[in-house]
């Protein structure tokens, strides 16, 4: 078993004897989703795929929260918040933009990368290095930034 597996699956027995019965419903909502990736592919679920899904989980709430504020549903944007912040507590420690800008500046320069077009190796390179640790859409936005001004 991953050792992020494992820390999931005690923060499940944490909060069912705390009583804590919100995170109790979002941490198993992250255990539902592994369980079914590992039924369906009949594997065993990594760290790595580990962190994807819950990338996956963070980004969803995110794309909410823009429609939730669009809407004015203050009181939707503030439970996807809170279901984030306890998402991100199995993550990764998040990286800083000046750690960003150092792995897509070495990505650049791994690649050769000199325009627009190159940008799938970049984000290649990119991707592995970053996944649960920053906002891709961001990271995405600053790689474009970057070429284009190439």
């Amino acid at each position: 078993m991953s050792k992020l597996k494992k820390q999931i699956q005690d923060a499940v027995i944490s909060a069912m004897k705390s009583g804590e019965k919100e995170r109790l419903k979002i941490i198993r909502l992250m255990t539902s989703s592994m369980k079914q990736i590992e039924v369906d592919e009949r594997i065993e679920l990594d760290d790595q795929r580990i962190i994807v899904i819950l990338d996956k989980m963070v980004k969803q709430r995110r794309e909410s929260i823009s429609q939730f504020k669009t809407a004015e549903r203050d009181d939707l944007v503030k439970q996807e918040v809170f279901e984030i912040d306890i998402i991100q507590e199995f993550l990764p420690q998040a990286l800083g933009e000046e750690e960003v800008d150092t792995i897509v500046q070495q990505a650049i320069e791994q690649t050769g990368a000199s325009s627009i077009k190159d940008m799938g190796k970049v984000m290649g390179l990119v991707k592995p290095q970053i996944v649960g640790r920053a906002n891709m859409g961001e990271v995405s936005g600053r790689i474009k930034s970057l070429l284009s001004a190439n």
